[in-house]
């Protein structure tokens, strides 16, 4: 079964023994054994595993996995050094920019972000190559609301970051008023200019945990 090695385990303990879960499990080792999927096994609960529970201070919430070769590897909108950052992650890099001056990095992995308290969870966890949102409906989606509407129950403020259609539509789970929701368009190219750029999510997630007392999110990647 599913060991992630933190806080979530025991939190989502009794999710993975759900029929819904125990029928996507059997899904995914039916796609694993017959076609190419990503992001690879081992990391698709990389999301939860650099950002435990308690460390959570902000959400950014994509769709599902990047479904080229190489690309994915667990922690949505990014990718791993040496790999080329997508035309959405790269809109991201201009918004911070403009937003906190910081100069866009040389590679497209965010792993510090989560290990700064960044969940950065896909609403699907997996995809087959080339075929964005193939895993949808799967059960996926019934395991990351779980996971928002725990994290929904913390006391401690967080901020949900929901860029596009997809991830808005969560923010309906989002009810505890200790929370801070900033909400806008994708950074895809095909919508970021209808009002992703420009949105300052980054520095407004910062001035929202130092107004809480919480230690503010570093940006940069180094």
């Amino acid at each position: 079964m599913v060991h992630i090695g933190n806080e979530w385990d025991s939190l989502l303990a009794e999710e993975f023994k759900k029929d819904y879960y125990l029928h996507l499990r059997e899904f995914l080792k039916a796609e694993y054994g017959s076609r190419r999927i990503y992001p690879p096994m081992n990391d698709i609960f990389n999301a939860l595993r650099y950002t435990s529970y308690s460390d959570v201070k902000a959400v950014i919430l994509g769709q599902d996995p990047y479904h080229g070769a190489g690309q994915a590897h667990g922690l949505c909108f990014s990718v791993k050094k040496g790999v080329q950052p997508p035309p959405s992650l790269q809109n991201i890099f201009k918004e911070i920019k403009a937003d906190l001056g910081i100069d866009s990095p040389a590679h497209g992995e965010l792993t510090s972000w989560a290990q700064n308290g960044v969940l950065l969870l896909n609403t699907s966890l997996t995809v087959r190559e080339g075929q964005a949102n193939s895993h949808r409906g799967q059960g996926w989606e019934t395991l990351t609301d779980r996971i928002i509407e725990l994290l929904n129950q913390r006391e401690q403020p967080i901020v949900f970051i929901l860029w596009g259609g997809n991830a808005r539509s969560k923010a309906k789970l989002i009810t505890n008023k200790n929370h801070l929701v900033l909400q806008c368009a994708h950074p895809s190219p095909l919508s970021a200019y209808n009002g992703f750029f420009g949105c300052r999510h980054f520095s407004k997630t910062n001035e929202f945990l130092v107004t809480h007392g919480i230690k503010p999110i570093d940006w940069r990647l180094p």
